[in-house]
């Protein structure tokens, strides 16, 4: 049974059907908290602890996944060339919304670190939460963090990112798509880009453009930290 869990395809195959589940809930309850890889997530991490499976074993097949994201990346890549127009007329706002996200974000963690009297090397590690994975491990590095907890909070960020910013749009009554665009991807990286293509392709190439400059605004604040 043991070798049957360490195959590589069990891994891949668990991966793909627990995607699968929650994109058909999320398809089935249309609700932002029925968030596809949130749900994909928790049957990975039950099923992995149920049947006492490492994660060593399960990365075997699941590393594969990856293998996707140079194809999503030229998707999200023809998005953004679609909106070119919009996102020439629309620069300055864009890159003054990241700007002053990225601010806010790391500002906040600051404040909020403090006052629960958290650890310096956990201020470190959360600081770069709401960027990209490649862009926070390498801040996290550089200002002393530590990259597991790093790792977590930009998958939290991401995730809870996706399913929140719905309501906020909502309860804000924000309508520009722009706007949109710009908070998806500076405070919630990948995860919240892939939500905000499915609300409309401007909102979703402003996301990915956004993304990549709240990843340089960033690096830029934190070498001022």
């Amino acid at each position: 049974m043991h070798d049957f869990f360490s195959n590589p395809l069990f891994g891949l195959f668990l991966t793909i059907a627990s995607f699968y589940i929650g994109s058909r809930l999320a398809a089935r309850f249309r609700t932002p908290v029925a968030n596809p890889l949130l749900i994909a997530s928790l049957i990975c991490i039950v099923v992995l602890k149920g049947l006492h499976i490492s994660y060593e074993d399960y990365m075997k097949g699941a590393s594969f996944i990856s293998a996707f994201l140079v194809p999503v990346t030229a998707m999200l890549g023809l998005a953004v060339y679609r909106q070119r127009r919009v996102l020439k007329e629309e620069f300055f706002p864009i890159l003054a919304g990241c700007l002053a996200g990225s601010l806010i974000s790391m500002g906040s963690t600051v404040i909020l670190c403090r006052c629960f009297l958290l650890r310096t090397d956990i201020l470190r590690s959360l600081l770069p939460k709401s960027v990209t994975t490649a862009i926070a491990l390498d801040v996290s590095s550089q200002l002393g963090g530590i990259q597991s907890v790093t790792l977590i909070a930009v998958i939290a960020c991401g995730v809870f990112g996706a399913i929140l910013h719905p309501f906020i749009i909502k309860i804000l009554r924000l309508k520009d798509p722009v706007a949109t665009g710009v908070a998806f991807g500076t405070a919630s990286h990948a995860i919240g880009t892939s939500k905000a293509l499915e609300i409309g392709e401007v909102e979703g190439a402003v996301s990915g453009v956004a993304m990549g400059v709240a990843g340089i605004c960033t690096v830029i604040i934190a070498l001022f930290l």
